[in-house]
């Protein structure tokens, strides 16, 4: 079974920055997309950002981030293909949730893993 393990979360002061981090085993195929979402309390499960390995998008591409977060965050191309990453900076309350690690396939759609979310804290 395949595993992704998140980590990074924490308690930081608005304006700061975390790096999250997702782990696992798992060889990426190249129509795999790779992302990030949260979930606030009382809120549904929302897309963060998500990228392709091949994509080589810059990190303000609209189609790659929520608008809530484009300037702010950038998520990292798996180049090892064993991790990624999401830098989150100018951290904002409304940025808190649980962040999960997400890696799903464009064709199989039974192709769709979830780590168990790594909580990200902003307040003062």
């Amino acid at each position: 079974q395949v595993q992704l393990v998140e980590s990074g979360g924490g308690l930081v002061q608005p304006g700061g920055s975390l790096k999250l981090s997702c782990e696992y085993i798992l060889n990426i195929l190249d129509s795999d997309i790779v992302g990030w979402y949260r979930e606030a309390p009382g809120k549904e499960r929302e897309l963060v950002a998500s990228i392709a390995p091949d994509d080589d998008s810059p990190w303000t591409d609209a189609n790659t981030y929520a608008s809530s977060v484009r300037g702010r965050f950038k998520i990292s191309r798996p180049s090892t293909k064993d991790s990624h990453a999401l830098q989150m900076n100018r951290l904002k309350p409304e940025d808190s949730g649980v962040y999960f690690c997400n890696i799903r396939n464009k064709i199989l759609t039974s192709r769709n893993y979830w780590g168990q979310g790594t909580q990200v804290t902003v307040s003062s």
